[in-house]
């Protein structure tokens, strides 16, 4: 395959919802970010439905959602591929509408709870703290501690449920008449969740693989010296052992065919990130917060930012533990890479 195959051409307008594969419906709601819209999935059950991730928690989402439980009713379940707002914000509200149970991974339930409460290392400060060490320059730092005071997690997510049903990798979910192999991946959240439907050649990525853009992978605070983005590249390896015409369907972008393919090209884009970043090292050390305008060739607001010096530090830390870069921390206290 030279390219990806893009069966449907238009996303459903919100409140819409198009047919996929048997029994697999797609809908879209809104996002207040740069990043307009998630896809979201109903699966058909045994006498109902199950929901596959469920937006923010706004009224506008629910709306939505209550237009659509007119045909997709009664709900039987919720299943959560990770624990980020645009996938978690519904997921207590609908299950509490329908008296189910959620489902997912034990990373991303307590992650969840954790930064709902600012816990755990989960707070505004512990994350500049980080981003500091690395370089974010202090007019930067002060913007982002104005918009980020506030726990902008528990807004979007205004409630999260108290139990769940535990996934855990190669367990089977059977929904409806089909049986659903659960793939567990990390660098963009502790243990994401996609599900793998053999029968119906289907896999439902979540944001481990986009169509068209690359997911977010940073380092934070609670690990601020892992490394996310090997651990993002050894996951999406995994794809390759799936058909390479399974219909993959991606919580952002349209739905697609050509998995080994998207592998490929992420695996391609981010060595080219990790030859610029080695070049730009040549010199003299730099810092990630020097380095944002490798990565990011387009202006950055304060929110965008934060999620570039993230991806810079997991650019960086992926290098230095490859043995391709040197660090050390200068007499003010910053980290600065150099090439090895």
């Amino acid at each position: 395959m030279v390219s990806l195959e893009y069966p449907w051409p238009e996303t459903p307008p919100p409140g819409e919802t198009i047919p996929v594969a048997p029994g697999i419906h797609w809908l879209s709601m809104p996002l207040p970010f740069q990043l307009d819209h998630i896809n979201l999935w109903v699966v058909e059950d045994e006498d109902g439905w199950t929901v596959v991730d469920t937006g923010i928690g706004n009224a506008e989402t629910r709306a939505l959602w209550e237009k659509l439980f007119a045909k997709f009713h009664p709900v039987k379940r919720v299943i959560l591929t990770h624990y980020h707002p645009d996938h978690a914000g519904n997921a207590d509200w609908i299950c509490k509408r329908f008296g189910v149970e959620m489902w997912t991974t034990q990373g991303e339930y307590l992650t969840a709870h954790a930064v709902r409460s600012s816990g755990a290392g989960y707070t505004s400060d512990a994350v500049l703290s980080v981003f500091k060490k690395n370089g974010l320059p202090a007019d930067k730092s002060a913007a982002m501690a104005g918009i980020r005071g506030n726990n902008r997690y528990s807004a979007l997510v205004p409630e999260f449920p108290f139990a769940y049903r535990r996934i855990i990798e190669g367990d089977t979910v059977r929904i409806g008449g089909h049986h659903w192999e659960a793939i567990i991946g990390h660098g963009h959240a502790p243990e994401h969740l996609s599900l793998y439907c053999e029968e119906l050649n289907v896999v439902i990525a979540g944001d481990m693989l986009l169509s068209t853009i690359s997911t977010n992978v940073s380092v934070w605070s609670i690990d601020p010296e892992g490394d996310p983005l090997r651990l993002f590249l050894e996951s999406i390896d995994r794809y390759r052992s799936l058909p390479p015409d399974v219909l993959v369907l991606p919580s952002h972008g349209k739905p697609f065919r050509g998995a080994h393919l998207r592998v490929r090209q992420l695996e391609e884009h981010h060595e080219a990130r990790f030859a610029e970043l080695k070049n730009a090292l040549k010199d003299e050390p730099k810092s990630a917060g020097d380095l944002l305008t490798v990565l990011f060739r387009r202006p950055l607001d304060t929110h965008q930012t934060f999620f570039a010096m993230g991806e810079a530090i997991a650019h960086l830390h992926y290098l230095y533990y490859a043995g391709r870069a040197r660090r050390g921390i200068g007499p003010d206290g910053v980290m600065r890479y150099a090439s090895a």
